[in-house]
């Protein structure tokens, strides 16, 4: 595939706009919709002083990314797996789950500093990526049935969720017809459009008011930090093992494709960088950032290979974090909006498992199938056990047994490697 822009090269600055303008309607509202589920877990009110921390976090990774780590080009953002840790772990308080984002982070990068990293890929064969990858929007399950029946208090619960299938339905319908970067930012286009269509329809919107200042630094650092129990922080080191692959597996795909050199060190230096931008997270009180898979399919439409590009759209993530104002605007996008992009955003991520399952070869037998569908099935049905139930566990085991990520991998693990081993 030939591009218009190498990896190093610097394209002409109206192209250079134009190419970050791009990244930008890609990453947006990544991190508006997980970081903005993460900001409703705090139980602080409002969530601007949340969602500027996490813009700002994103843009400084970004750029150390682009100078320092991988030196690619790809979009970075909280990451869906730390989403389901959080869940799981609210008892233990925001300064024991801050702790466990630091540790894991330093944990992270430890591992990759020290080349241990990849002895632990071999845990993680194709089945059990494939897993990893299902397992997330089906542990999310919860979180997004509570976000598509929001109407607020001032619209029925029935007449939202009508609302949400039909506007999900939507758009998957329109992802069938759309290509390019016009498929690529279907989730910002389904923002912009589906707001206003709920607005029409129920007229509930809470814009923000007229004091709320234009531009001002993120609040609220350094956040709270306390020693987490063993319980929360093997629930956090395991999601960080499932980010690792992640994050292994979107920086060898776009460098795969852009046949770049010296992959073996720009792989450590971006899980170095990853790791280092959680230790941050952890510091500042929000999700940890992670690179995205979806990259490869941004620079094949797009037709520009530069890391370049996501320069000025790391600038402007970092305009937004200075803007309680608009933060404020974004944070008035309705709940159920939300939780339809994200089960979009799931859908895919469950797709990009099958997908893998089925180019792997990972699932051909009856006892590989099982290997799959055991894990689901299991992490599905822990992540709605009712409160009173978990309620029931010792508080030191409850964030790993009620985790229905953490219970599922856990299965996938011991399936794969000890009760369906493969002999040669």
């Amino acid at each position: 595939m030939k591009f218009t822009c190498g990896i190093d090269d610097r394209p002409r600055p109206a192209s250079l706009i134009i190419f970050g303008l791009q990244w930008l309607a890609v990453s947006l509202p990544l991190i508006l919709i997980i970081g903005g589920v993460a900001a409703g877990l705090q139980g602080e009110g409002s969530a601007a002083p949340y969602l500027q921390r996490l813009f700002l976090l994103v843009a400084l990774v970004l750029l150390a990314q682009v100078y320092l780590g991988h030196r690619l080009p790809l979009v970075l953002g909280p990451a869906t797996v730390l989403l389901v840790g959080i869940l799981t772990s609210l008892d233990a308080g925001p300064g024991a789950v801050n702790a466990s984002l630091l540790l894991g982070g330093l944990v992270l990068s430890g591992l990759a500093a020290t080349g241990l990293l990849g002895r632990l890929k071999a845990l993680f064969t194709p089945q059990v990526i494939a897993v990893v990858l299902m397992l997330i929007g089906f542990t999310l399950a919860p979180t997004i049935l509570d976000l598509v029946t929001d109407g607020g208090g001032t619209v029925g619960t029935g007449r939202v969720f009508l609302f949400s299938i039909a506007f999900a339905l939507i758009l998957f319908f329109v992802n069938g017809y759309l290509t390019g970067i016009w498929k690529s930012t279907l989730a910002l286009w389904a923002l912009l459009l589906g707001t206003p269509a709920y607005i029409a329809l129920f007229g509930a919107a809470s814009l923000p008011s007229g004091d709320i200042a234009l531009f001002a630094l993120p609040g609220g650092l350094p956040a709270p930090l306390a020693v987490p129990d063993g319980g929360v922080l093997a629930a956090f080191l395991i999601c960080y093992l499932a980010l690792a692959t992640n994050d292994l597996g979107s920086i060898q795909s776009v460098g795969g494709l852009l046949s770049a050199d010296r992959m073996e060190e720009r792989v450590n230096r971006g899980m170095i960088v990853t790791g280092l931008g959680n230790v941050l997270a952890g510091i500042t009180g929000v999700i940890g950032p992670v690179n995205y898979s979806l990259s490869p399919g941004v620079i094949a439409a797009t037709g520009c290979a530069s890391r370049l590009a996501l320069v000025p759209a790391a600038v402007a993530l970092g305009l937004v974090a200075a803007s309680p104002l608009a933060i404020g605007y974004l944070e008035s996008i309705p709940a159920p909006v939300i939780g339809v992009v994200l089960t979009y955003i799931m859908g895919s991520q469950i797709a990009a498992g099958l997908v893998l399952g089925q180019e792997s070869r990972a699932i051909g037998t009856f006892e590989e199938g099982l290997s799959v569908g055991i894990p689901l099935l299991l992490g599905t049905v822990v992540g709605f056990l009712p409160p009173e139930v978990a309620a029931e566990f010792p508080a030191t085991l409850r964030p790993l047994v009620t985790n229905g990520f953490v219970v599922g991998i856990i299965t996938a693990l011991v399936l794969e490697h000890v009760v369906y081993r493969r002999r040669t």
